[in-house]
């Protein structure tokens, strides 16, 4: 069963930000992630969606997901984005 990274960002300093989309995406592949969200045209149809850019990750299972987001490797480019954004984000069980 997939596991799927979730975050929806708000950038605060682009410049410093682009260091982190450079980074992570080998590090997500490492682990069997492949982005099938990176920002792009939305429209909020109900509630309220806090931020303006959304990412969608998708992970082979719940675990690898999660072991990325834990991982030595991440935990680096973590930073960059936790210092240069504000988001919320979850990860999540797929079907």
């Amino acid at each position: 069963m997939p596991g799927y990274v979730i975050f929806n960002i708000d950038i605060k300093k682009p410049n410093e930000y682009k260091e982190y989309v450079e980074k992570v995406t080998p590090i997500a592949n490492k682990f069997g992630g492949k982005y099938i969200v990176r920002g792009g045209e939305a429209e909020v149809i109900e509630g309220t969606w806090t931020y303006p850019r959304t990412i969608i990750i998708k992970f082979p299972s719940y675990e690898k997901a999660l072991e990325w987001y834990s991982s030595e490797e991440y935990k680096p480019i973590k930073k960059i984005r936790l210092d240069n954004s504000v988001s919320n984000g979850m990860i999540i069980k797929g079907v």
